[in-house]
């Protein structure tokens, strides 16, 4: 099974550059992230450092968010928010750079809220038009745009598969572009109330990439109820064969208990 750590979401206690050699020690060879930067457009000595934390601790970089706003402040992308569109554009050239240097192809833009004031029309067709743009931008490294359906966010319009798989659709239809897939994050969809199975036994073979929590709580896997063994097997046997990303919310000392067996004590 291979596993990348959401060093965004996990080993928190830790400051962000020092998390990939966390990773590392805990046994991963591969990690994600959600946009580290504060700006669309950060400084050169910012990126080197993000960078160098990553090759630094020999591990391989799966996954990177376009930048998302500000997500502890609510916020949840850029991509159809009118007011904020030119910074996802900027965006663009910096995480296909960081992709293009670190090995990265998947890359993860989150749709953004409904915003008062905004249309929903206006926002979907500036959505279609901003994604079929990324997936231009990251095409030229061999990289592939995620879209999530997303819970806990009121005004996040994409709950399900299928509205994230209709955006997918419109994208393609209207530009062309081949390179934009499903983000099938298993907790998002099973709290959004999707038949998760149903969206693997139709979908999996065309999951741009896997993310896992168990629910309730988005503990690590084994605290919930969420059958996500079954769940990666089936995608697993349908097609899938990418990473399986580890969102979830666990302190750093137990975060991976789950998953590597404690040795049994010497006698």
């Amino acid at each position: 099974m291979t596993y990348t750590v959401n060093c965004s979401i996990l080993l928190t206690e830790l400051p962000l550059l020092e998390r990939p050699a966390a990773a590392k020690a805990a046994g991963f060879d591969a990690v994600e992230f959600w946009w580290p930067f504060e700006a669309s457009v950060p400084g050169d000595a910012e990126i080197t450092g993000f960078e160098r934390a990553i090759t630094d601790a020999g591990v391989q970089l799966t996954g990177l968010n376009f930048n998302a706003g500000n997500m502890p402040g609510g916020d949840r992308g850029l991509v159809s928010w009118p007011a904020r569109s030119a910074e996802f554009l900027d965006n663009i050239d910096v995480v296909a750079g960081i992709g293009e240097r670190l090995g990265c192809t998947a890359f993860n833009a989150l749709y953004g809220n409904r915003i008062d004031g905004e249309s929903a029309d206006k926002q979907d067709a500036i959505g279609t038009e901003n994604l079929a743009t990324a997936a231009a931008g990251v095409a030229r490294i061999g990289g592939t745009v995620l879209l999530e359906p997303v819970s806990g966010a009121p005004k996040y319009p994409l709950l399900t598969a299928a509205d994230a798989l209709n955006v997918i659709a419109r994208v393609k239809a209207e530009s062309g572009a081949e390179n934009i897939k499903l983000l099938a994050d298993f907790y998002h969809l099973a709290v959004n109330g999707d038949d998760v199975a149903a969206v693997i036994e139709n979908h999996a073979k065309d999951f741009g990439h896997i993310q896992i929590a168990d629910n309730p709580g988005r503990g690590a896997p084994g605290t919930g109820e969420l059958p996500l063994g079954e769940w990666i097997a089936r995608s697993r046997q349908l097609g899938y064969e990418g990473y399986i990303g580890l969102e979830y919310k666990e302190p750093a000392e137990t975060a991976f208990n789950w998953v590597i067996p404690e040795r049994p004590a010497a006698h």
